[in-house]
Formats: C-alpha cells, structure tokens, sequence
C-alpha cells in the first residue's frame, strides 16, 4: 500500500497577531480544496500541537476538528518541539497503512509571542529548554552560536559564508508567495545587521512567526478512485531519537561518563534521521532533486547539507559558493526560501516543508521550480531528542 499527498494548503506566515486556529483553518481549506474532496470526506484529522497558545492549542486536533465543523472524524494530537508537524504527518500516514482509514488531514499552525522563543510555564527544573537558559544561558540565538562557532573551528566556515546561506535564501524567498520575509537580501545587508550570538547577526538568526500548513493524505487505492495521476507519494518519514550516549547538542563538551563504556554510534544524530528515511525510502542523497533543511541559523544549514549526505562533512561551503544548492544548482537546499524567509511556527513547519515538496513534485512552483524534481527530502530536529525527515517522490 502507499500513501500520496492529495492535497496542500498553507497561510501565509507573518506577524498577524490572530488565533492559530484561524491560520490552520485556512491552511486546512486550501488543502482540502486542492485534494477535490470535502471536510466531510475526512476519516481522520491530526493536529500539530502549539504549546503557546493555551488549552486549544494543546488539543490542536479538537481545536481543528470544531473549527472545521464537527463532523466524527476521528482525532489525534500531539506534540514534538520543531519535529511536531512530521510527527502528525506520521500519525496520519500509518493509519493509513494500517487500513484504518483511505483519508486523512493534517495541520499544523502557530501565533507566536514577540521576539526570541522563551520556555513556556515559569520554573520547571525537569524541562530542558528551562535547564539550558538558566543553567547555561544558552538561549536559542545562543545555542546556534554554539554550533556556528563549532562549525568555523572544525572546517574553516566564516562569516562571509554564513551570509551566502542567507542571501542563497531570501532570494528563493522572494519568490514564495506564503513567505514572510520576500526581498533579496545582500551580503553586505547580513554582514551589517546587529550581532546576536557571536558569530551570527541579527540576518543569520530566523524570527518567530505566525503561518499555518496542512496536507490532506490518502492511501493509493483512494486517489485511484478519485482519478489522481501521478500523485506525490510518501516514500518514507522517520522520527528516530538519539542514539546513546549522544546528546541533543552533540557538543563533545557535554560527554557523560557513560559515554567511555557505549561505543559511540555509528553516525550523528542528524545524519541518522537523514539516513533512517533513506533506507525507508531505498534511496540515498544521490537520488534528491531537492531538500528543504530546517536553517535555524545560516550556518546551521551548512551542517544539514553535510548531515543528509549531500557532501562529506567539511564540504557544505565549497557546495555553497559553487551554486550547487542554489535555485537552477545540483541540488537547490530550501528552494521555498527555509526558515530565513519564513521564521519559526513550530507546529506548521514541518508541514509547509512537505508542501514546497509536493509543489515541487507537481512543477507547481513557479518561478523556484526545480527542474524535473523527482525526489525530494525534508529534514528537522526538535529539541528534547525528536528528529524528523520526509522523502517524497513522483
């Protein structure tokens, strides 16, 4: 059995100040009516939850589901930090196999509070987004710079490099319509803006963002009977954690003493959620005609594209400056424009991800299209140990 991608909707991202509801709603009708079918024909909804927007937030998939019109389909919710929105496409895709139901919707939507996200509910010692800011002081812009700085150490990257990340992005971004930020960016632009994190500015750093996405999903057999051609298929989704004794950060800093009796494993984190779908999908980084990676931070991106295989570690710089993963490159990295032209809405972004894949897939994506795009990825991580990759394919 496979599962297709019947449908894609999204609201743009912004700073609208609205409930979240109102985003998902929106995002869930234009997938609706991208798949052809009616709110009524859905057997199964699953919601992405927001943990910053109180009780419906907390039970996205009854929030939708009453918004939408109650109808008894059938429900789920859940949370995983960034990784939410793969997690609910992975809920409704194993359903689906299971033969539990042919269709199902999922949305994912965010109104986000101003300025850098904070760790929700006041002290909470056993919450490791408040264990990190008050023990550490590492905030987010703080832990990228953690990487950033890890990053120039190793292999060399420098602030001139982190900067192409952006203007490579914002000038995909310019040409999505559901972006947030839509005007080209220079590297002067990027270098100028105000330090942050040492070493990244102000443009190297994503914002915080409202948006909404959904997807309507649907095994083979239904969108036969719809009459679906050569629908985008789900390929694989992969939600590993961690293998022990690997932390979130990775930072050899962080060892623990069981670390000296675990033989350490066999690839990092984020190149394992990578290679988890690989295998799923029985494909490898050679297959991908796109990849839309989760850019925290410029040079965040540099560490993805190292991590999903597309070079060998070291070797995301020279890719960079020689266009590879430019629009019209080898491999377009983020050709929606990622996160630097979007900005963070937590339960939505894993979503949008797999919609610029299906637009892509379709040859529906305007001017950023990718040329004979037959395979594509979508990777994050969410903090607390959620990893998450999609690879679809035509």
């Amino acid at each position: 059995m496979s599962v297709v991608v019947l449908g894609a909707g999204m609201h743009p991202w912004g700073k609208w100040g609205r409930p979240f509801a109102e985003y998902g709603v929106a995002a869930a009708r234009e997938a609706l009516a991208d798949a052809g079918i009616a709110w009524s024909d859905v057997q199964f909804l699953v919601g992405a939850d927001t943990i910053r927007n109180g009780y419906p937030g907390f039970v996205a998939g009854a929030t939708y589901a009453r918004a939408l019109g109650w109808s008894g389909a059938r429900i789920a919710s859940c949370y995983a930090a960034c990784a939410s929105g793969a997690q609910a496409i992975d809920i409704a895709r194993t359903r689906i196999l299971a033969g539990l139901c042919d269709v199902a919707l999922v949305v994912g939507a965010d109104s986000t509070p101003k300025g850098f996200f904070k760790p929700v509910g006041g002290d909470r010692p056993d919450d490791p987004d408040w264990l990190r800011f008050r023990l550490l002081g590492a905030t987010n812009p703080g832990y990228f710079g953690l990487y950033a700085r890890r990053r120039m150490a190793l292999y060399g990257s420098t602030a001139d490099d982190f900067a192409a990340v952006k203007v490579k992005n914002s000038l995909a971004g310019s040409l999505n319509p559901m972006a947030r930020y839509r005007k080209p960016v220079s590297a002067e632009e990027v270098l100028a803006s105000p330090m942050v994190a040492d070493p990244l500015r102000l443009m190297d750093i994503c914002a915080t963002s409202d948006g909404g996405a959904a997807l309507v999903l649907a095994s083979g057999a239904y969108a036969d009977r719809l009459g679906v051609t050569h629908p985008v298929r789900l390929a694989a989704v992969s939600t590993v954690t961690p293998t022990f004794p690997n932390t979130v950060l990775e930072l050899p800093e962080f060892a623990t003493d069981s670390r000296a009796a675990v033989p350490p494993p066999d690839r990092p984190f984020r190149a394992a959620i990578a290679h988890a779908a690989y295998e799923e999908a029985g494909l490898g980084p050679q297959d991908l005609s796109l990849a839309e990676v989760y850019d925290l931070s410029t040079a965040l991106e540099l560490d993805w594209v190292e991590d999903i295989g597309l070079c060998p570690p070291g070797e995301a710089d020279k890719l960079l400056r020689a266009g590879d993963t430019a629009l019209g490159g080898r491999v377009p990295v983020n050709p929606s424009g990622g996160l630097a032209s979007f900005g963070e809405a937590i339960p939505a972004q894993a979503i949008a991800q797999v919609c610029e894949l299906t637009r892509q897939l379709r040859g529906q994506a305007g001017a950023r299209q990718v040329a004979d795009a037959r395979a594509g990825l979508a990777v994050n991580q969410g903090l607390f140990g959620h990893g998450s990759a999609v690879i679809a394919t035509r």
